[in-house]
């Protein structure tokens, strides 16, 4: 009673205008949160031989044909007409509804039919994103259920979203990701409302995109050796070992890439990243720098080739960079910018800027004539003059510029947009500027890190757990809201091998973010959200999408006693869970000490076993953690408090 009363709360406070919040039936569990639900009395059952109804606007009858196409799990005789009766009906409106705006929708759900309006045929295809959610779990099977009852709560949901820019950034250049494996993930983001997919397609370690003027690329560019294990840490490659491990879209896979999303109403943003990140195309075209022996270095296999012990930006090991003083260089951009703009129709290109390195610029001759000459006054400046030369060339060839926020650093470009993504104040600095921002933080957005404990979690220098992305908030308060376009989390690929892990570190985080970017400020409720997090769980069980459940397991933390004997601190993200522990080996259960209060580690164990549970069903995994990792733990606490200090 207590949670239908604050869901009450929230609704009325923030919506805008009196509804119903959702019953405690737990029929309705959208993701991301709708504008407003009004529920009412009853279910709509589809009937044997159902017609979908939509304009014949072509757009408008794709999303009644892809409708349809997700409808087939269910068995019955489904058929698209844009005239007669109907059973569902997709709607255009003549006239504007200024509250959707254009890709918002109204669905009203009854016992005798369905009805879905927008203003766009984008509003159409998410109002079918949230019919396709109130349909029972079992409608995201990759099987048809004949015996199944299919139906759905009545209801009434309006909705439109706060953010133009709602989007996922996929890198398949550390990992070659294929095709068909870009549209699965184009398909998983479709289901809750993101309309932008930042596919980071050059890197040290791969260039994935087709240049026909410079075949060498993806001849030489596209390609590594394989190696497993903890990526940056790889032994380098022997001159005998087999460059065959990438690949490479060609011009026409990227052609078949953009209709496909573009079908499900999502634009792909292209990255070239330069001038750092750069490797793959200089063991290309060794010509791109200007320094010597480039012409003896390789595609990045995962060895080490910075020093990260001073931050960022890194100290090269080898020089991968393009060459800010090389005109051949900006020859070589405008050719690529001008096949890239040719096959992505989107407005923006995204050309980098993150983490170059500068020492090698530091000793470089032609570098220190460039900054004489221009009156540059340090390594910072010198990129800064890099990228308003590129900025000229990327709006020569009718597109936007944007950068990660390094690009600020040697001064920008007045058109340039910048995409944040060292926590929120590059971009709070830039929409200061007037510039326009995507936010997207490592602090909320970086789908990348761990999210739970490394004790279980494939290791990576850092955590986002899933409560902590559930408090992105893209629009700082200080900013003008018109300069921040939306935000957006990345998927970065070291440490990622496959698509099931791709889609494992995708969700639920990426829940939270769609919630963050499409929903209401105001209307978030971290009890609520699970609640629903939990359902769609059930839902990608039924799809066969993989999927973490990091957010039941503890959360570990350690101190010393007056005494100096470990203590051992446990708590959980979400609420009713028990913890169950063990020092000696074996492995608990519920009929195990329940964890109470903080535990002291005996003298001679080596070994805590914990797992969760509600009530008597285990959630979470059975976690081993070695005492000695708990000891270290300590000083990894003591480590981080002395940098925040």
């Amino acid at each position: 009673m207590l949670l239908k009363k604050r869901i009450l709360t929230a609704l009325f406070v923030y919506a805008g205008f009196t509804a119903s919040a959702q019953t405690s039936s737990g029929k309705i569990a959208i993701i991301p949160e709708p504008v407003s639900i009004v529920e009412h009395t009853g279910t709509f059952v589809l009937p044997e031989k159902t017609t979908i109804k939509a304009s014949s606007n072509a757009e408008s009858m794709q999303v009644a044909a892809y409708l349809k196409e997700k409808l087939g799990v269910t068995g019955k005789n489904i058929v698209v007409s844009h005239s007669g009766n109907s059973n569902i009906e997709l709607v255009l409106l003549r006239k504007e509804d200024t509250e959707l705006s254009k890709e918002g929708y109204r669905l009203n759900v009854s016992e005798e039919k369905v009805k879905i309006e927008a203003n766009q045929p984008a509003g159409l295809f998410y109002g079918v994103q949230t019919l396709l959610q109130l349909f029972p779990k079992e409608v995201e099977s990759k099987d048809q259920l004949l015996n199944l009852k299919w139906q759905v709560p009545c209801a009434t949901i309006t909705d439109y979203p706060r953010f133009g820019w709602r989007g996922l950034m996929f890198d398949v250049a550390r990992h070659f990701f294929t095709k068909e494996d870009v549209k699965q993930y184009i398909d998983q983001m479709a289901r809750y409302k993101f309309n932008l997919l930042h596919l980071h397609l050059t890197d040290d370690e791969g260039w994935r995109i087709e240049i026909k003027s410079y075949p060498k690329l993806t001849q030489v560019g596209a390609w590594n050796v394989k190696k497993v294990g903890y990526f940056g840490d790889f032994t380098p490659p022997l001159p005998n070992e087999p460059r065959t491990y990438g690949g490479f879209y060609t011009q026409e896979d990227i052609k078949e890439l953009v209709r496909y999303a573009k079908e499900r109403f999502i634009d792909i943003l292209p990255e070239i990243d330069v001038p750092g990140h750069s490797l793959a195309a200089v063991a290309s075209y060794p010509e791109l720098s200007c320094t010597p022996g480039a012409d003896q270095y390789k595609v990045r296999s995962g060895e080490k080739i910075m020093d990260w012990s001073r931050g960022a930006p890194p100290i090269a090991l080898l020089d991968n960079t393009l060459c800010p003083a090389n005109e051949k260089v900006y020859e070589f951009l405008d050719n690529v910018v001008t096949e890239v703009a040719a096959l992505f129709p989107f407005e923006y290109i995204h050309m980098g800027g993150d983490e170059c390195p500068k020492n090698f610029w530091e000793k470089n001759e032609a570098i220190k004539a460039l900054a004489k000459e221009n009156n540059l006054k340090n390594m910072e400046e010198v990129q800064g003059y890099f990228e308003k030369r590129l900025e000229k060339i990327v709006v020569s060839r009718g597109k936007k510029f944007m950068g990660w926020d390094e690009i600020l650093e040697g001064g920008l470009a007045p058109s340039a947009a910048v995409m944040s993504w060292r926590g929120m104040k590059g971009g709070t600095e830039a929409a200061k500027m007037k510039h326009e921002v995507v936010m997207s933080p490592t602090t909320f957005a970086y789908l990348d890190y761990m999210q739970g404990d490394a004790a279980i979690e494939p290791k990576v220098y850092a955590s986002l757990r899933l409560n902590k992305a559930y408090q992105f908030e893209p629009l700082p308060d200080s900013v003008d809201e018109q300069y921040i376009k939306g935000g957006q989390a990345n998927l970065w690929t070291e440490q990622i091998y496959n698509m099931r892990h791709a889609q494992y570190m995708t969700w639920p985080r990426a829940f939270a973010i769609s919630e963050s970017v499409w929903s209401q400020k105001g209307k978030k409720n971290w009890d609520y959200f699970f609640n629903r997090v939990e359902k769609h769980f059930a839902r990608f069980d039924q799809a066969e999408i993989k999927y973490a459940p990091s957010v039941y397991e503890p959360i570990f933390s350690t101190s010393v006693t007056p005494d100096k004997q470990l203590q051992i601190h446990m708590s959980t993200e979400v609420s009713g869970l028990d913890i169950y522990y063990t020092f000696d080996n074996s492995f608990p259960d519920h009929f195990y000490p329940k964890y109470t209060t903080p535990l002291i580690a005996p003298k001679d164990a080596v070994m805590l076993k914990v797992i969760t549970y509600r009530g008597n069903k285990p959630v979470g995994r059975m976690i081993n953690y070695p005492i000695k990792d708990l000891q270290d733990k300590i000083k990894l606490q003591r480590t981080q408090g002395q940098r925040q200090q």
